[in-house]
């Protein structure tokens, strides 16, 4: 460990608030599909802190409210149902009512604007309206890995060391990375030629968003071909480095270690370094730079960030978005612009894998439910918690960090009676090592003055040991604790799924990792999901899958039932560094509903659709339209979105196991429903409990037939178990878990960790 120490940064996240980056306002995602259809009133779709912006006496001080001339200005993102691409209307009326159009997300169906304050209420009102929401704040939210996640085994890669291995690793994959740059020339991207992976670096950061000129109609045509398209890309391009004018890729230091932990190859390091060897070492990175030197951003840039990666996602083969980000939103998964976002990215086949957030502790150290971040709190994602491994390669070791977000989801609208309902979604999905992560650290791109990073140079006098960073650029390291760490963990083993079989769809993926997960012991279903990411068995799985599933669901060859694998169901169980478990046999469905059984797997689900959104009583159908014309391939590049209501349709089939019934009323007390120990429930699916289903899970004129786990928020809202509607913020120094160097000190079970407040910096 001294070695260790000497060559990391100890680093953690300060003023992490829950507004990490809700970065984007819906990618596109057509406004009707960010519509998932709530029936409340028109003036409920201004966003609460928009609204309480709105309505104070004097402009609130938040970077999307300031006076101009006299008046109150908001800038706010506003999703549109209009059946004109262009929203015309909508853009012609902001500019009248004395605001200005700076940005229209096409492939989103939405604008970034600014407007006076008092016209606010007026715009929701308008019948082309889905939601109006503030450009809110951004921030940032992090070998040893691949023995702990079970990447090295059999079934994925036998053998690895610091100049080798062999197995499955990634190649072909691409993986973006959502965050604040990626230090291209540092050796932790070096194939084994050499060459950097990093194939792509584009930044988002020079936006018209930051233009508070009134009287404006932006616009722009990105259709394949163009000069726009052309002058577009240009205007966004950040991968020449070494010149004077871009030393520095990465000047804050969070997204490299993230892509790193993800995708990082030690092959080029020095025999003095640790051998910190990511998840997938081989795959492509793409890096999307939404926040700046100092970790900070907004929502319209990370809106287009993911517009450019479903953009590409075709040519570039991007089979994976990593958001270590995350953003405050009381607004439900159905009208958030950020979730709006993802969803796209999703139907369009990509997997998006998000940290949870870290608000998992109050600042009286008490375990605090309902915090998950957004774009968390959106069903389609694979939402990661974070575990600490306590410098153990032994995974029964392994407990959820005290910082990690804990369900469930606290998004809410106002019903058509003025009653406010909440989402309550089953979240986190699965969790995965986050405390303590040592992985790369950027510097400046100059071998004679490689300056360190913002994270590295601000918590350097009390939290780093100095390192000779002229002998060791360009492989210096630091460490990193918090779910944003752990989200690159999982995105790694996507990238590996999906090279093994590139069949796999999004839900699936999900499913898999869910299923294959290993129960904590002592922690119920909103604090670990599924339980601890499990390669070894997600790679059993996957080699099983027909591979022309994502095929076959595209042309509507395959019906509900229908068989989805080339051979029989595995055992249950991995092995992982010598000690054997059994998987848990929990995915999450619908939001609220758990499933089991080998039917789910054994035959094609119609939720395993990409294009399929479930939760509660709610499912909608998000269909992209790709641009077509002369010269411009076939389905590759992705236009907007469309977006409608399913209904009278199976979502699940005959055999599959629903366990809710079996873990009854959600009773923290009782540990019944959702405060269910992953690892009990996961017991009594094993031992053949549950409920099988006969007809399948169907729809029924819009209304699933099933209730799903029932949750009473007076549950929640009692003893401190939820503040705030899950809105905690934790300012000051966020340490990782125990002390400032590991979890040594405290007692685990009792949840004491000596005062220290934890997440990433």
């Amino acid at each position: 460990m001294d070695l260790l120490t000497r060559f990391t940064v100890l680093v953690e996240r300060s003023r992490i608030h829950r507004r990490l980056i809700c970065l984007v306002a819906g990618v596109l995602a057509s406004a009707a599909a960010l519509v998932a259809a709530p029936a409340h009133a028109r003036d409920h779709e201004v966003a609460r802190d928009l609204q309480d912006a709105v309505d104070a006496p004097t402009t609130p001080s938040v970077g999307w409210a300031r006076d101009l001339n006299g008046h109150r200005m908001v800038q706010v993102l506003v999703v549109s149902n209009s059946t004109d691409p262009a929203m015309t209307a909508l853009r012609a009326f902001i500019v009248q009512s004395g605001g200005s159009v700076q940005k229209v997300h096409p492939a989103t169906h939405a604008l970034t604007v600014i407007v006076p304050a008092s016209v606010v209420g007026a715009l929701a009102q308008r019948s082309d309206v889905v939601s109006v929401a503030p450009n809110r704040p951004t921030h940032r939210t992090n070998s040893t890995l691949e023995m702990i996640a079970g990447a090295l085994t059999s079934h994925v890669r036998g053998n690895s060391t610091k100049t080798s291995y062999s197995g499955v690793d990634g190649s072909g994959v691409g993986i973006a990375i959502l965050d604040s740059g990626v230090m291209k020339s540092h050796d932790a991207f070096l194939n084994s030629s050499g060459v950097t992976r990093v194939m792509r670096n584009v930044s988002m950061l020079n936006s018209t968003a930051a233009n508070w000129t009134t009287g404006t109609n932006s616009t722009t045509s990105l259709m394949p071909g163009s000069s726009a398209l052309a002058s577009y890309e240009s205007a966004i391009a950040n991968d020449t480095v070494g010149t004077a004018n871009n030393y520095t890729q990465d000047p804050f230091g969070h997204g490299t270690h993230v892509a790193s932990v993800a995708a990082g190859f030690s092959v080029a390091y020095s025999s003095t370094t640790p051998d910190t060897t990511g998840i997938a070492p081989n795959a492509n990175i793409y890096d999307v730079q939404v926040l700046n030197g100092t970790g900070t951003g907004t929502i319209s840039d990370a809106i287009e960030g993911i517009e450019w990666v479903i953009y590409h996602s075709q040519d570039y083969n991007i089979r994976v978005i990593n958001i270590s980000l995350a953003a405050d939103s009381t607004q439900t998964w159905q009208t958030d612009p950020f979730c709006a976002a993802v969803r796209s990215a999703t139907a369009a086949g990509i997997t998006v894998v998000v940290a949870a957030g870290n608000f998992g502790l109050s600042s009286t150290n008490q375990e605090v439910y309902g915090t998950i971040s957004s774009p968390g709190d959106d069903p389609s994602v694979i939402t990661v918690g974070a575990v600490n491994y306590h410098n153990s390669l032994l995974r029964s070791a392994d407990t959820v960090d005290f910082f990690s977000s804990r369900g469930p989801t606290r998004g809410s609208y106002v019903d058509g009676n003025g009653v406010t309902q909440y989402d309550n979604l089953l979240k986190p999905d699965l969790v995965a090592p986050g405390n303590l992560v040592v992985s790369a650290a950027a510097t400046k791109a100059q071998a004679s003055n490689p300056a360190w990073n913002y994270l590295a140079a601000n918590y350097y006098s009390t939290l780093v040991t100095p390192l000779n960073i002229p002998a060791l650029y360009p492989e210096t390291q630091m460490l990193l604790s918090g779910t944003s760490i752990s989200a690159p963990v999982v995105s790694g083993a996507v990238a590996l799924m999906v090279q093994k079989n590139p069949a796999l769809t999004p839900p699936l993926i999900k499913t898999i990792l869910q299923y294959t997960a290993q129960p904590i012991p002592g922690y119920n279903l909103l604090e670990q999901g599924a339980g601890l990411l499990n390669i070894d068995g997600a790679m059993m799985l996957t080699r099983l899958i027909r591979n022309d599933l994502s095929t076959a669901i595209a042309a509507g060859t395959i019906n509900p039932g229908d068989n989805m694998m080339t051979d029989s169901m595995p055992s249950k169980s991995s092995t992982i560094n010598n000690a054997t478990f059994n998987w848990s046999r929990i995915a999450f469905f619908g939001g609220d509903h758990i499933f089991s059984g080998s039917s789910l797997f054994t035959k094609y689900q119609p939720i395993y659709d990409p294009r399929t959104a479930w939760a509660s009583n709610v499912v909608r159908f998000r269909q992209p339209i790709y641009w077509s014309g002369s010269g411009i391939a076939a389905n590759t590049y992705v236009q907007n979105f469309t977006d409608t209501a399913l209904t009278n349709q199976t979502l699940m089939t005959s055999g599959v196991t629903s366990a809710d019934t079996l873990v009854g009323t959600s009773d923290p007390a009782a540990q019944t429903g959702m405060f269910v120990p992953t690892a009990t429930l996961s017991g009594w699916l094993a031992s053949g409990s549950g409920t099988q289903l006969s007809q399948g899970d169907l729809l029924s004129n819009g209304i699933v037939m099933q209730e799903g786990i029932l949750l009473k928020d007076s549950l929640l809202l009692q003893e401190g178990i939820l503040v705030q509607e899950g809105i905690l913020h934790v300012d000051g120094l966020v340490i990782n878990e125990g002390n400032l160097t590991n979890e040594s000190g405290g007692s685990v079970a009792g949840y004491n960790t000596s005062g220290a407040l934890h997440g990433e910096p």
